[in-house]
């Protein structure tokens, strides 16, 4: 394999950013498309359960080892009444829905899906209706969920069959509440007003929680900055998280400049860290606002065609993105860029799990499978938990379109002490050339290469399918060793690795 580009790294054990909270590996179920019925829940499917959810999905869930689940929404929930998905479910309206102008069944409701979430060792990130509803719904439905008894919303929890409360601890206050596609849009000041005031009601009844405040829905939005400041100068006191959500795709078909577009992402997380640190100041508060970037994925694939959806089915198949390698690529350099931010970082969503814009996908009354997206998330879960470190790159350059001096090396390097393993996380973004990586790895001199997983394929736009669920898929041949403390890898040209190193005995 012919190598013209070098790229060279330090890894040191002091160099450490922070601890990597396992939620930077949560997702999002969403009442969208096929994500519930006909996704994760189809009654009557040969893998269904006794309740009809289906096992082959819920096994590939455990693949990844999701720890968080978003849920209900999204756009859904600024219209949604928590109250339609409780109890008797052939007693539950149908209703619809003005988010996605689909018919809600209501079959699947708040307590089948923490149920569900829960048995997938995943907590549940609970939003509430801050678009068409406002503070008593949401102390409500909190009461519903997290009180133990003796009142009127726990003790109806208690009559649907759930003695034990939920313990649902992180709760998002609405969703994308600056958008004139939301149900209920607010100005900054209509929203920051509420969602503070919802905030208060919200811990009267349970103390415990966490609430993540809404941030712009695009760092392209009109008042994006003036969104969040404004928002956070009425809620700074009583949220723990700032909400960022993000959406790439390759629309021009130009491979090098949708790389480069995980730079966006790199300034829209440091901007919005600006804004919580100036309130922060202004305030003269001594508590640090961390980030929830519980919206993040490629989607454009299905822009266009699914404006030609018929309204007011039951579980259309919406924004069914088909990902390509490529989309795999984009994927796993946003996640190194997460995990290179996890000192502020706290929470992330990959938008969504099942069949909308999805890692998993699934044929109604038939298999399932994994996306080309599935891959590096998988991996990044797995293996990314523990201490993540600074390391210092030195990388060729490219310019595209619309970026300047992006590196041909993208990297994230996490460090698990107690099981002595370290992960480097690296691609290459070159479009015709491998990348030579020399590491040095002072403070890791007894480590030697376990496993070296790549991502590779000649065909950028390649697709795993039903038929062919494997056409795009890692493989663990690839080319690196350590000698006297320095770590020497070939990066295939367009190429995901992870290459895991662990302590010799």
């Amino acid at each position: 394999m012919e190598i013209q580009q070098k790229a060279k790294m330090t890894i040191d054990k002091a160099y450490i950013l922070a601890e990597a909270d396992p939620r930077l590996y949560s997702s999002f179920i969403e009442h969208l498309g096929r994500a519930v019925y006909r996704g994760i829940y189809e009654s009557g499917h040969p893998q269904a359960d006794e309740r009809g959810f289906r096992r082959d999905v819920a096994g590939l869930i455990r693949e990844i080892g999701v720890p968080m689940i978003r849920y209900p929404g999204g756009n859904f929930v600024s219209g949604y009444n928590w109250e339609d998905g409780v109890g008797p479910a052939a007693s539950r309206p149908r209703r619809l829905d003005l988010a996605w102008r689909t018919v809600e069944t209501n079959e699947v409701g708040t307590n089948e899906f923490i149920r569900w979430a829960k048995e997938l060792n995943a907590e549940v990130m609970m939003a509430v209706n801050l678009g068409t509803r406002g503070v008593d719904a949401a102390r409500n439905l909190l009461e519903y969920c997290n009180h133990p008894s003796g009142s009127y919303y726990s003790d109806l929890r208690i009559s649907h069959g759930y003695q034990q409360p939920h313990g649902i601890k992180t709760w998002c206050l609405g969703n994308e509440m600056d958008g004139p596609w939301q149900i209920g849009q607010k100005t900054a000041e209509e929203y920051g007003r509420l969602a503070a005031e919802t905030a208060k009601a919200m811990r009267l009844v349970d103390p415990s929680i966490e609430l993540v405040a809404c941030g712009s829905s695009f760092r392209s939005m009109p008042t994006y900055a003036q969104w969040e400041a404004a928002v956070l100068d009425h809620t700074y006191e009583q949220v723990d998280y700032l909400s960022l959500h993000t959406y790439y795709g390759n629309a021009e078909n130009d491979t090098a400049n949708y790389l480069a577009k995980s730079l966006d992402m790199d300034l829209f997380i440091k901007e919005i860290v600006a804004v919580c640190d100036y309130i922060k100041a202004k305030k003269r508060n001594r508590k640090t606002l961390n980030l929830s970037f519980d919206e993040w994925n490629v989607w454009f694939h299905t822009l266009e065609t699914d404006k030609e959806i018929t309204p007011w089915q039951v579980a259309p198949a919406q924004l069914e993105d088909c990902y390509t390698f490529e989309d795999a690529l984009m994927v796993g350099s946003m996640l190194i860029t997460l995990l290179n931010h996890a000192d502020r970082v706290k929470i992330a969503c990959l938008a969504q799990l099942v069949n909308a814009i999805a890692p998993i996908m699934t044929e109604t009354g038939g298999a399932a499978w994994r996306q080309s997206i599935f891959y590096p998330y998988m991996h990044t879960s797995l293996y990314g938990r523990g201490t993540v470190l600074r390391p210092v790159i030195i990388s060729p350059l490219y310019d595209s379109k619309d970026y300047t001096d992006v590196p041909l090396l993208d990297s994230a390097v996490v460090w698990n002490e107690a099981e002595g393993e370290l992960v480097i996380f690296a691609m290459n973004k070159s479009l015709q050339e491998s990348l030579l990586l020399e590491c040095d790895m002072r403070g890791f001199l007894n480590y030697q290469v376990e496993e070296h997983l790549v991502l590779e394929h000649d065909d950028v736009k390649a697709v795993n399918t039903v038929s062919d669920p494997y056409a795009v898929a890692p493989h663990s041949r690839g080319e690196s060793s350590v000698s006297e403390g320095r770590l020497t890898a070939v990066l295939s040209r367009l190429s995901w690795n992870v290459i895991r190193l662990r302590q010799k005995d």
